[in-house]
């Protein structure tokens, strides 16, 4: 027997690979039979029928109904005659209607007339559809084992968990990690302070009287902050304006100095 080789070998007979059909082969023509059982009784496939030509359950035409269900019934007889011997009750019952209708209406014994032949049959197919459409709502709701499965937990009460040993290491790192986190959500208050240019020309005036001149770092009070010195500046620049400051430099790059622009003698 040669070597089996991938998608040579056609089939496997008792483990043995076949690389072509026998010439004498028979299949009997019920060997492969595909049934798909469309319907679920007598009852599923006459409410189908009703409902695909939209006819009024309460007034059914059974003469068109029973050929199309006497049809269906000719077609499982001839592969299945035990399958289609409910349905065979259903088209006797269906006929036996049938001719019930025909027949002159009898009247009861009160003078009233006979039940409609068919109430029977209705109220049998709305029950049904009624169940029908109840089973179907039940169907959607999640199931244990096909839509979802249950968690199985083992807890073994004997085994003691050892955790970790915490270092100084680790927790200098979480706190450092605490107080960065809390930096992020600090919030910052702004306040309103109330600075006067003109208060502080004066200020400027008072520093540079009675000197010959100042040097134009020593103007600005860093400890007060940035408000601070700018307002300082901007006085400055309101007194050389009106020219009662006069500011200087050497040369480029030198020591800048501020004075006042009258020296008395």
């Amino acid at each position: 027997m040669p070597e089996v080789v991938d998608n040579v070998a056609v089939a496997r007979l008792y483990g043995e690979p076949l690389f072509a059909l026998p010439q004498d082969l028979y299949i009997p023509p019920d060997a492969l039979e595909v049934f798909l059982e469309t319907f679920e009784g007598p009852l599923d496939l006459l409410l189908y029928l009703i409902r695909k030509q939209n006819f009024n359950i309460l007034d059914i035409p059974l003469a068109d109904v029973t050929r199309q269900y006497l049809t269906y019934v000719d077609q499982i007889r001839k592969r299945n005659l035990e399958l289609a011997s409910e349905y065979l009750l259903m088209a006797a019952m269906l006929i036996e209607i049938k001719s019930r209708m025909l027949l002159p209406p009898k009247k009861t014994e009160e003078g009233e007339e006979a039940e409609d032949p068919r109430a029977e049959l209705v109220r049998r197919l709305i029950e049904y559809e009624q169940m029908k459409l109840a089973a179907a709502k039940l169907d959607q709701v999640p199931l244990l084992g096909r839509d979802f499965l249950r968690v199985h937990v083992h807890n073994d009460p004997t085994v003691h968990v050892r955790h970790p040993d915490v270092s100084l290491d680790d927790l200098r790192d979480a706190w450092r990690e605490i107080l960065q986190r809390a930096k992020l959500h600090t919030h910052h208050h702004i306040s309103r302070e109330e600075l006067s240019v003109r208060e502080h020309m004066g200020m400027v005036l008072r520093t540079l009287q009675g000197k010959r001149f100042v040097e134009f770092e020593d103007l600005f009070d860093v400890t007060r902050g940035a408000p601070v010195m700018v307002v300082t500046f901007i006085a400055m620049l309101e007194l050389a304006k009106e020219r009662l400051l006069e500011i200087t430099q050497a040369e480029a790059f030198a020591p800048i100095y501020v004075r006042l622009a009258y020296q008395p003698n």
